[in-house]
């Protein structure tokens, strides 16, 4: 596991871009370009991180503002996505771990997750990293024909690391 670098985000593109196009998981409608992943990377509150197998990026995971006003500034959303092919490997488990260690570091109190439901996965994956349901909004996003819920999982980052 390493920082992202300007470098991966064509293959971070590779590994969101179907996950966009083809799933509920994400309520993005098109894929971000590389352009478009590059920006988001510089305007991250803490770098984002990668799964470096073997020269290839085989997951990676973000943090960025919760919600735009000033008072959510120490609450951050985290993401992370996998390859396909590397799933269930510890991979997003080591990512999402990191991510939240660097937010503690950096003074966060709080991580965000948001779950469109179904996504047993990401679900188990929060369970596992010590986030709480908070909430559920009903019928929150539109995509691939259909209404989706979405749950809202939260990490209080003040009581230290989960290892």
């Amino acid at each position: 596991m390493r920082d992202a670098t300007p470098d991966d985000a064509s293959s971070i593109c590779s590994i969101y871009a179907p996950i966009v196009r083809d799933t509920h998981v994400s309520f993005e409608i098109e894929p971000p370009t590389v352009e478009e992943i590059g920006r988001r990377m510089d305007s991250a509150p803490v770098p984002w991180l990668v799964w470096d197998s073997e020269g290839e990026v085989a997951g990676f995971a973000s943090a960025g503002r919760f919600r735009e006003r000033a008072a959510y500034r120490w609450t951050a959303e985290t993401s992370v996505y996998v390859a396909p092919g590397t799933r269930r490997r510890g991979i997003g488990r080591g990512l999402c771990r990191a991510m939240l260690d660097r937010l503690r570091a950096a003074g966060y109190r709080s991580a965000v997750g948001v779950v469109a439901l179904p996504n047993p996965a990401s679900e188990r994956l929060l369970e596992t990293l010590c986030y709480r349901r908070v909430g559920t909004l009903a019928e929150a996003g539109f995509k691939l024909g259909r209404w989706w819920d979405v749950e809202l999982w939260q990490h209080d980052l003040t009581r230290g690391s989960d290892d």
